[in-house]
């Protein structure tokens, strides 16, 4: 069925409307605000398809591969792709799709939904448990893209994940079984998460040269008889993850040129009041000053690390937060959930002078145990190092 839509002004708003004057019935105010951007900047109305229109809702690609008829005025058509303006209308709406338990600025959201829209190559950097991965996910989520996963820090044999292997059968002689992905490449506007980068094995950073460079964008299946080369399938955006930094210490440095073939994202760990936000939402029934007690000791952790001369290496991710929560809303107490959830990331080696004495009195300051004595770091602003 089509349909022809007029923008039109209604009460200080625009709004779309049918032939017949009626509004065009559309609930997802994304789609609807880039159409009416486009129809405003072009003075003209919009013929659409409703067919295409309703497989929107299960993949938004609608502003790089569906076309409008454009009716003007003597009702003459031409058929354009959707112009770059309802492109840039979509990507500056898009903080209405982020979904509400993901904590991230909507300018770095913007920036994501751009470069998946794009096509372009992300990189996330940031602490382990700031949400690196969290956010690929829900991005394509968001945007109804297929997503494949691949962690490479686990994988031993890079070209085996990467391009795939060879195996003799008695019967057929020697035959080549292609990777996950490979298929995933294939798979027209897919996402592809290339989790833990920084650890994964040199060999893989050579592979993925290619399939990363905008001006090839191939992968080489040389373990095939015949090495045929496989091109990067269009839309496909590869979002990788990676931690950098002397505390990751399974971690590599990685190749310039590699890091070259991304735009870079860093996410930022949460503010104390974001994580109190964040844990209310997901513990609605977790007591406020249970949840002000957890948010107090991540915040001091991570302010200790900023000193000139930390007792800690190590600072309490959101990751531990939200589990140190799920523990307390099953009922542990603070002491118990610190046991299991807090103390085992700080080394024990020292004795009264450890990182793990430190984090105990930490947590004690919190549990109500007043024999524990004041030893946290007297500071000025000045001394903390950012």
């Amino acid at each position: 069925m089509i349909v022809f839509l007029k923008p039109t002004k209604v009460n200080d708003s625009v709004v779309l409307m049918n032939q017949d004057g009626s509004e065009f019935d559309n609930t997802d105010k994304l789609i609807r605000k880039g159409m009416i951007e486009l129809a405003l900047n072009s003075n003209q109305c919009i013929q659409l398809d409703t067919k295409s229109f309703k497989t929107i809702r299960k993949s938004i690609n609608f502003f790089n591969n569906v076309e409008t008829t454009i009716m003007t005025e003597s009702t003459q058509k031409t058929t354009t792709p959707v112009e770059s303006n309802a492109v840039m209308a979509f990507i500056h709406s898009s903080p209405e799709l982020k979904p509400k338990d993901l904590i991230v600025s909507d300018l770095k959201w913007k920036y994501l939904v751009r470069s998946i829209v794009r096509g372009r190559n992300v990189m996330m950097l940031g602490d382990a448990g700031s949400g690196k991965t969290m956010a690929a996910m829900k991005v394509a989520a968001a945007l109804g893209r297929q997503m494949f996963s691949f962690n490479m820090g686990s994988s031993q044999d890079p070209r085996s994940t990467l391009i795939g292997n060879t195996h003799f059968k008695k019967e057929t002689g020697t035959v080549f079984n292609e990777s996950l992905f490979v298929k995933a490449i294939q798979t027209k506007d897919a996402v592809i998460l290339l989790d833990e980068l920084s650890r994964a094995h040199p060999d893989a950073w050579n592979i993925l040269m290619s399939v990363l460079d905008v001006n090839q964008r191939y992968l080489r299946l040389d373990e095939h008889e015949n090495s045929p080369t496989v091109k990067v399938a269009e839309g496909v955006s590869f979002v990788s993850t990676a931690n950098i930094g002397n505390q990751y210490t399974a971690t590599r440095v990685l190749d310039r040129a590699l890091m070259d073939r991304f735009t870079i994202i860093e996410m930022d760990l949460l503010t104390k009041d974001q994580e109190f936000e964040l844990l209310k939402m997901k513990f609605p029934n977790l007591p406020d000053d249970m949840v002000n007690a957890i948010t107090e000791i991540a915040s001091m952790t991570r302010l200790e690390c900023r000193m000139a001369s930390p007792k800690l290496s190590t600072s309490l991710s959101t990751r531990v937060v939200v589990e140190l929560a799920g523990v307390l809303s099953d009922g542990f107490t603070l002491n118990e959930a610190a046991e299991v959830c807090i103390y085992p990331f700080f080394d024990a080696d020292g004795g009264v002078d450890s990182e793990r004495t430190f984090a105990r009195q930490i947590v004690q300051k919190f549990a109500g145990d007043s024999r524990v004595e004041n030893i946290f770091n007297t500071f000025t602003p000045e001394e903390v190092t950012f």
